[in-house]
């Protein structure tokens, strides 16, 4: 009897105790968008709805090993990398993933949580954007991740696509550059397919809700779990756009915590 293979996607993040965001979040999503989902710990982190505590880092051989014993046991089909905090471990993660040969990788570039606490060493953005960016398929900073990327602040919706092209590296990189942080009436956010040239607007309604903790996990994991199962590019961001837009309208119904709580990862399944 022929057995059936799973679509399989490894999350490369930090923990959130609270599970909101980080590779709770990612493990969440990967499961409802129908994937195998795999994790390795780059750090554990005291936070919570409220904020950030501490960040204490795995060992960097730690979390090579982490990464090696799942591509070499199991395989991937896709990879979402998250909270990378220091030039070391960026530098380690890119030459294992190198190794695998590994392009299908999705990169949240998260330097600060969504109560404003810093995630990632200041020297470690140069490292990140210069070495690490130009080696994956798909980023998708949000606009403060964008400015410090680029070195300049956006205030208008106009002037997202020509970030999102800078973004690319000379069309390296495909970028999906969220909107979420301008205050337009509609939410915009914009996606370059650098393998296309094209740049593909994405409209939503814009909510107010305060539930918005680790809505940059969840929506780069689902990219990547939509990638995993085999989607053109174009439609893996579309789906991925419409999932988190609906884990946030549902999450907008529910209170948890004291802070920003989480979205609703499983609308799909339970209410």
């Amino acid at each position: 009897m022929t057995k059936k293979h799973y679509k399989r996607a490894l999350t490369i993040a930090g923990s959130d105790p609270s599970g909101g965001a980080g590779l709770q979040a990612d493990l969440k999503t990967f499961s409802a968008c129908g994937c195998y989902g795999m994790s390795a710990v780059v750090a554990v982190v005291d936070e919570n709805t409220v904020g950030v505590t501490g960040v204490h880092p795995v060992p960097i051989d730690f979390v090579v090993g982490q990464i090696r014993s799942v591509l070499d046991d199991i395989g991937v089909d896709a990879v979402k990398i998250g909270m990378l905090h220091s030039s070391e471990l960026i530098r380690a993660v890119k030459r294992t993933l190198a190794e695998y040969r590994i392009r299908q990788v999705v990169l949240d570039p998260v330097m600060v949580a969504t109560s404003g606490d810093p995630l990632l060493q200041e020297e470690a953005i140069a490292t990140l954007r210069d070495e690490l960016i130009p080696d994956v398929r798909v980023i998708t900073p949000n606009i403060p991740e964008a400015e410090l990327l680029l070195g300049r602040s956006l205030t208008e919706q106009s002037e997202l696509p020509d970030a999102a092209r800078e973004l690319s590296r000379n069309g390296r990189v495909s970028v999906l550059l969220k909107a979420g942080h301008l205050h337009d009436d509609e939410l915009v956010d914009i996606f370059y397919n650098a393998e296309t040239d094209r740049v593909l607007p994405l409209r939503s309604a814009r909510l107010t809700t305060r539930n918005t903790h680790g809505t940059g996990c969840t929506l780069s994991s689902a990219v990547a779990a939509f990638l995993a199962h085999g989607l053109p590019l174009d439609e893996a961001v579309v789906r991925a756009k419409e999932y988190i837009a609906r884990a946030i309208a549902a999450g907008a119904e529910y209170a948890i915590g004291h802070g920003h709580g989480p979205v609703h990862h499983f609308f799909g399944f339970w209410k």
